[in-house]
């Protein structure tokens, strides 16, 4: 996927994203467990999207920022009610700046896997870190690796299968760099369509090591949003704080 840039997933898939099936269904308790991180204190998400997360968070009286690389995802944003009134940056969330300190930085379904490098993750890490005020905390959704899913380093999968309509997971596995070429093929009614989704997995104790070389620290680790004890498969919610934050409580 050489040709393939930060914007490019969002542009492809921003007029499905809404009514993808494969959207989770824990958002009220996303929403919950962010809500009761951020206090009254300003809000980012990385990779903002359409708005799933930001806009019930706004809703609570929030002051919720974003940051993303696709216009397509960003104007479906705008046209949902109130979408309009909450602030976006365009541009890599690896590197954009924003003249704000926030309470909460939050990235979520894997979406920091976005980012292709060890060198990009490590370096987003450093621009959260720097963007958090005294007693912020930086949320972060990922799944664990599990490589089992692969044979001979690609798996292909049926994902859904409907009446109409067949969504295949096809995806080519490089573990020397730990990135996933994946395209989501999508047959619908003699139509194909792919949605090519590319990431770079790091295992928990590796975000920890990224996370210690930006100053933070992993305050806690749960298994999910309704705070479910962390067990090492699955999917994790990360809670980092600034190092310097618990050397002086």
């Amino acid at each position: 996927m050489s040709e393939y840039e930060p914007s490019t997933y969002g542009d492809r898939i921003a007029d499905a994203y809404d009514a993808w099936h494969q959207l989770p269904t824990d958002t009220d308790q996303t929403v919950e467990f962010l809500a009761s991180l951020a206090g009254s204190g300003l809000v980012l998400e990385l990779g903002i999207g359409t708005g799933r997360i930001a806009l019930p968070l706004a809703a609570r009286g929030l002051a919720v920022h974003g940051i993303d690389a696709s216009d397509a995802m960003v104007a479906r944003l705008r046209s949902k009610t109130h979408g309009d009134q909450i602030p976006v940056t365009m541009g890599d969330f690896a590197e954009v700046n924003t003249p704000d300190t926030y309470k909460l930085v939050y990235v979520v379904f894997n979406t920091f896997f976005a980012l292709l490098t060890q060198e990009d993750q490590v370096r987003c890490m450093r621009n959260v870190a720097a963007h958090l005020s005294d007693g912020g905390v930086f949320v972060l959704e990922a799944f664990v690796p599990d490589l089992t899913r692969f044979n001979q380093r690609q798996r292909v999968a049926a994902t859904h299968v409907g009446l109409d309509e067949v969504v295949l997971d096809v995806s080519v596995h490089r573990p020397e760099t730990q990135r996933i070429d994946i395209q989501a093929v999508v047959i619908r009614g003699g139509e194909i369509k792919t949605y090519p989704v590319p990431i770079r997995y790091a295992w928990p104790s590796e975000l920890d090591l990224m996370a210690q070389l930006a100053g933070l620290r992993l305050r806690e680790r749960w298994g999910g949003w309704s705070r479910e004890p962390y067990e090492g498969v699955g999917k994790h919610v990360s809670i980092y704080e600034h190092a310097r934050d618990y050397s002086n409580s």
